[in-house]
């Protein structure tokens, strides 16, 4: 019996369009970074029901498959005797165990290789030019995507596709069949292909359902399965041509196919309108966000906020809105618009001249260097007006030292001090889980320039650069040169504090900025020396981080909530899919 595709699509609306994975949190517009997870479920259960004879009802005036079986062997007869053709082995009988699901009375299953001749491609030698040019396609994995095949990539010359003896034809299905198992595409030329794909041309006119049948869940996962795995799944030409395909009449596949397009049709619509309302939802939640930052006191920022707050549940839904609300209290955080200030506050200037003269003291002692003098601030260069008691500076103005970690590769050893590089701080602590061992010898050597002690700030400098993290073990270790060490004083600058103010959109800019290079980036020591931060008094500062304490366990609370959201989509769109497709 057909199912009322249309009618489940529907129903379910919300299930398809909100059912959503970020792949990433970068950019308003960045949509292509979301995976519309329902809406992929939606085109899979499509194709399955599309396989399974469940998409289109069944006409007893189709001619049964059972006879386009029959003429297809007598195609593949002709071709062998007309010397197009090689003479193969019959495929086994197909038993019951290999079925992968029931299917229609009209319908048959078929070995693949049974519908049309296979083919595994082959690459030209490189060291003859003449084998390259522009007649004849020649298509690799990247060529292929879930939209098609294309045909902008390298073309061979005659003679290099000749020379091949592989040629595909138009009305051709390639599948990549190395690797990304499971691309497949139609093509609409003749095509020459490389080893990592295989080819099937269909004896007869059957190629738009054939392709349906090998996108639909169930082969794609018997191909997986198929496949020998060591570094790299390869699936060969014997084993893909073993796998089982559910053949309907011919009049059924047409009206398959046609559904299918239809159907897919919708779909795309329900993408680009999923699509539109995320980035229209993103647009308000930024316009929204931008009144705080904006806002000229604190009573404008108490009213804007309390607007704000009345359509939190409706706002902060999604993991882009709920990151750009974090940003967004950093940088109030930063701006001073946090917390009230206190008149009786020791001010941060006081700040600063304690620390210079700890720095002075500790030079007298030989143990810091003396640092060269940064330039002065200039008023362009302060981004906004910071409250009283607040002074704008330079990181290396309250840090002893700015240095990093070793600049050669040590010996490792299988257990010893703990050797930290920027892997083991990506997720915003270090993680001591899987990082590499030097020998005490090694390490004793790398603290005389660079010594991580607890309450030190480290910084990610190369490849993933501006994570900051905070030094909260007693445990020895060293560090490579991809990350940079700071020491300040404790005793006027809150290490939570430094740490929110490396996270907010201030540092986050000038430390992007501040990154050189193409492949691997890197954060250079004089560039984080010259970081400009506010600092505020003591007191406030530990006032800031309390709050954004407060604050970012709130954030952390709405996205457990998205989580469990989104969880509960996603199971419910697989019980859907199951259900129907029973």
């Amino acid at each position: 019996m057909a199912v009322q595709v249309e009618q489940l699509i529907t129903e379910h609306l919300d299930l398809w369009s909100q059912a959503q994975t970020a792949k990433s949190t970068s950019g308003r517009g960045s949509n292509n970074k979301i995976e519309l997870t329902g809406i992929k479920k939606l085109r899979e259960l499509i194709l399955e029901l599309a396989v399974r004879g469940k998409l289109v009802p069944q006409d007893p005036n189709d001619e049964p498959a059972s006879e386009l079986l029959k003429r297809i062997a007598t195609e593949k007869e002709a071709l062998i005797k007309a010397g197009k053709l090689k003479k193969q082995k019959p495929l086994s009988p197909i038993t019951d165990d290999e079925k992968p699901f029931e299917i229609p009375k009209s319908w048959q299953f078929s070995y693949l290789g049974d519908l049309g001749n296979t083919q595994t491609g082959s690459t030209p030698s490189k060291s003859d030019p003449e084998l390259f040019g522009s007649d004849v396609p020649f298509i690799k994995p990247g060529d292929i995507s879930e939209w098609g095949i294309s045909y902008d990539g390298e073309f061979l010359s005659q003679k290099g596709a000749t020379s091949l003896g592989r040629l595909a034809t138009p009305g051709s299905i390639l599948m990549v069949c190395i690797g990304t198992i499971g691309k497949c595409g139609l093509i609409e030329r003749e095509c020459a292909f490389n080893q990592q794909i295989n080819s099937i041309t269909p004896y007869v006119n059957i190629s738009d359902y054939l392709l349906i049948a090998l996108k639909a869940k169930y082969f794609q996962m018997s191909a997986w399965a198929s496949s020998s795995s060591t570094t790299i799944a390869i699936l060969n030409k014997n084993k893909w041509s073993h796998l089982v395909v559910p053949l309907p009449p011919v009049g059924e596949q047409n009206r398959v196919a046609s559904k299918v397009d239809e159907l897919m049709a919708l779909c795309d619509q329900l993408e680009q309108q999923s699509y539109q309302q995320l980035d229209a939802h993103n647009q308000l939640v930024d316009a929204l966000l931008a009144t705080l930052t904006q806002s000229q006191n604190a009573d404008e920022l108490a009213s804007n906020w309390q607007r704000l707050a009345a359509h939190f549940d409706t706002l902060f839904t999604t993991e882009y809105s709920i990151n750009a609300l974090k940003q967004t209290i950093l940088q109030l955080a930063v701006m001073g618009n946090l917390c009230k200030q206190d008149p009786n506050d020791v001010p941060a200037s006081e700040l600063l001249k304690r620390i210079a003269a700890e720095k002075e003291a500790l030079v007298k002692a030989g143990k810091i260097k003396k640092q060269k003098p940064l330039p002065p601030i200039s008023d362009d260069e302060k981004p906004f007006e910071l409250p009283d008691g607040w002074e704008w500076v330079r990181l290396a103005d309250i840090s002893y030292q700015i240095t990093d970690g070793a600049h050669h590769t040590p010996v490792y050893i299988e257990q010893g001090v703990p050797f930290i590089s920027v892997k083991d701080l990506s997720k915003g602590f270090i993680n001591f889980s899987n990082t590499r061992y030097i020998s005490k010898e090694q390490h004793a050597e790398l603290t005389k320039r660079c010594n991580p002690k607890r309450g030190d700030l480290l910084l990610t400098k190369v490849g993933t650069t501006g994570i900051p993290v905070l030094i909260d073990t007693d445990l020895d270790f060293s560090i490579f040169v991809s990350v940079a060490l700071v020491k300040f004083s404790t005793a006027n600058i809150n290490g939570d504090f430094l740490v929110y103010l490396f996270n907010s959109p201030l540092v986050k800019k000038q430390s992007d900025e501040g990154t050189q290079g193409v492949g691997n980036k890197n954060l250079v020591l004089k560039t984080i020396s010259s970081f400009l931060i506010p600092i505020p008094p003591f007191k406030e500062q530990v006032r800031i981080r309390e709050k954004l304490n407060q604050v970012m366990d709130m954030c952390h609370t709405l996205s457990e909530k998205q989580r469990v959201v989104i969880q509960t989509q996603t199971v419910l769109a697989d019980a859907l899919v199951a259900q129907v497709v029973a």
